[in-house]
């Protein structure tokens, strides 16, 4: 039997390989739109710097890591002499709260992980969001290369959702959403503050749209007998000094957005 494609079958046929070859052709762990390993040392570092007074907290060493738009794992650094100078667990929570705030930011609209943590309650709309990260990445590798250049997690997707304050999508100077930065090893609030200035250090701020006043994807404090106002509280912080009235100033501070 022989097969007849008619030229306006023919035509949409190739059209289809072409748009699928530029699709497939795009490289998931492309890190260049994000900081390097270098770049999120240094403003990571200078933000924890600042110490307890400035930020809140415990004045903890902090992870941070990077993830590019596909959530795959770009940089991971700590801010300490060594990696037990901070928290050990704190290095996988960074990751999985840069991959939370990449998955549920747009180049319109940005949540920070901190914002999600109202409606992820029991009897909320996105009650048992919360998920571990991928065990075939995130428990793999030589220790001893955690949080240098070649970590065990660079290159990979990490996945995993959290939804307390530390991380923040990063914007470019034209307000798309390139990926995201999660900061972890001190209280969640703490987290927050010093993950904002590094993205602000780092100019990836441009967030176009939030829940937050700004608009911004700030953390927002109005949770009253268990129930956040706005459905997108986050708790008060306790342990260390208060970092509430800090972020409050944040977006004074600190601006976000195209209009800065």
């Amino acid at each position: 039997m022989q097969l007849i494609i008619s030229p306006r079958a023919g035509i949409a046929w190739v059209a289809f390989v072409a748009l699928s070859s530029i699709a497939f052709g795009q490289n998931p762990q492309d890190c260049s739109k994000v900081p390097d390993y270098n770049k999120l040392k240094s403003a990571l570092t200078s933000a924890v710097k600042e110490g307890k007074g400035a930020n809140g907290g415990l004045g903890n060493q902090e992870w941070g890591t990077v993830v590019n738009r596909d959530g795959i794992v770009c940089a991971v650094v700590f801010t300490g002499p060594n990696r037990g100078a901070e928290w050990p667990g704190s290095r996988l929570i960074s990751a999985e709260k840069a991959n939370t705030a990449n998955a549920f930011s747009t180049d319109n609209f940005a949540l920070s992980t901190g914002n999600i943590y109202s409606a992820a309650q029991p009897g909320n709309s996105l009650y048992s969001i919360v998920s571990g990260p991928n065990p075939n990445t995130a428990f793999a590798g030589d220790p001893q290369k955690f949080g240098q250049p070649d970590d065990p997690l660079v290159g990979k997707p990490i996945g995993g959702v959290i939804v307390f304050g530390g991380g923040l999508a990063l914007y470019d100077k034209k307000g798309q959403i390139v990926g995201a930065l999660g900061v972890s090893g001190d209280t969640s609030c703490a987290d927050h503050v010093v993950a904002w200035k590094t993205r602000h250090a780092l100019a990836l701020d441009a967030v176009p749209m939030g829940v937050a006043p700004g608009p911004s994807d700030n953390l927002i404090f109005d949770i009253e007998n268990g129930v956040s106002s706005s459905g997108f509280g986050h708790p008060s912080c306790k342990g260390g000094n208060p970092s509430e009235e800090i972020i409050k100033k944040l977006t004074e501070t600190h601006p976000a957005g195209p209009h800065h």
